[in-house]
């Protein structure tokens, strides 16, 4: 068993996420984290964001105790007792790992949490999982970032695409893992489709970049816990594939930081504290920033089987840390 940071009683952890039979365990983060806290020795305990609620001022969640061990399935890999209310300042970290989309239920869900600054430890600060949207938030920094376009004309899009050298990446400003995403290349017949598509008729808005040749090697996802890298991977796309996401068929490569990484990284840093986000995922392509990922960010499971090292261990080393730094606990 791993030490615990400056603990000497049983740390309790609250996981909000989806139902635990819909997890995807060869590479859900959260599973790997609640799977190094039950090595732990730790209480962990899981809930949906339809679970949360207020009693008055006081932020509370209909939870269940869970028992969590390495396996193959959910069935096997988690065992649950009865829902119970407990107020989330009875717990030490509460970890917001709902997948998006950011909708209407996820925007009230971090109003109920938002009554819990102070009280226990947001991973991530509810105010940033709302005024951070994850393909926006590149456009604090459009020095890092590539040409980008956000609109609902889909003639404009086309216009970009002549701009941007007769090649663009669209996709969905809400969008996330890798649905709804569109390579269009100069000469092909179905530009005007996508672009209609895309933009819904003109009734949503569309995010459009100019597309990074390098992409062809991978997009490289770098796991930082307070701004701090804990490990990457580079993420490539599969044959007659322009999406490296590992559920569409990318493939999981070794990676390392390089110098432009590290400038990424320290350039965003204070506004990722600033909004109080803990647990981030940034996607970078050819030494281009194009994505934070705040809500439920992945890579865990992947550079722990391509380092051979304990990667949830190191973030749940640091997430322990900053509770401990948040109660003044000496560390």
């Amino acid at each position: 068993m791993r030490h615990r940071i400056g603990y000497s009683a049983r740390v309790r952890l609250l996981f909000i996420i989806d139902p635990l039979d819909r997890l995807g365990l060869a590479g859900d983060t959260s599973y790997a984290l609640m799977v190094e806290a039950s090595r732990r020795e730790h209480e962990i305990w899981t809930c949906q964001i339809e679970h949360l609620g207020l009693e008055h001022d006081d932020p509370v969640a209909a939870a269940q105790l869970t028992l969590v061990r390495e396996a193959e399935t959910p069935r096997e890999a988690f065992s649950v007792e009865a829902r119970m209310p407990i107020p989330l300042d009875a717990f030490d970290m509460v970890l917001m790992r709902k997948d998006p989309p950011v909708d209407v239920n996820y925007l009230h869900a971090t109003w109920i949490l938002e009554q819990a600054r102070d009280k226990t430890l947001l991973v991530n600060d509810p105010r940033g999982l709302r005024e951070l949207n994850e393909h926006l938030a590149v456009l604090r920094f459009p020095e890092l970032t590539p040409p980008t376009l956000v609109t609902r004309d889909a003639r404009r899009l086309a216009t970009f695409q002549r701009e941007q050298g007769g090649a663009i990446v669209v996709k969905p400003v809400d969008g996330f893992g890798g649905l709804g995403v569109f390579l269009v290349k100069d000469g092909d017949p179905n530009a005007s489709s996508i672009f209609e598509t895309s933009t819904g008729a003109g009734t949503r808005w569309t995010m459009a970049q100019r597309y990074l040749p390098e992409a062809v090697d991978g997009d490289k996802r770098i796991l930082l816990v307070d701004g701090e890298p804990v490990g990457a991977v580079l993420r490539v796309p599969g044959k007659n594939e322009a999406r490296g996401n590992l559920h569409v068929g990318g493939r999981a490569v070794k990676a390392e930081l390089d110098s432009d990484d590290r400038a990424i990284i320290a350039a965003i840093t204070p506004t990722l504290r600033h909004f109080g986000q803990i647990l981030v995922g940034i996607d970078v392509i050819g030494g281009r920033l194009t994505e934070i990922n705040i809500t439920s960010p992945t890579g865990v499971r992947h550079i722990e089987a391509l380092d051979h090292r304990n990667v949830a261990g190191d973030v749940l080393d640091r997430l322990e840390r900053a509770a401990l730094a948040r109660t003044g606990a000496a560390v």
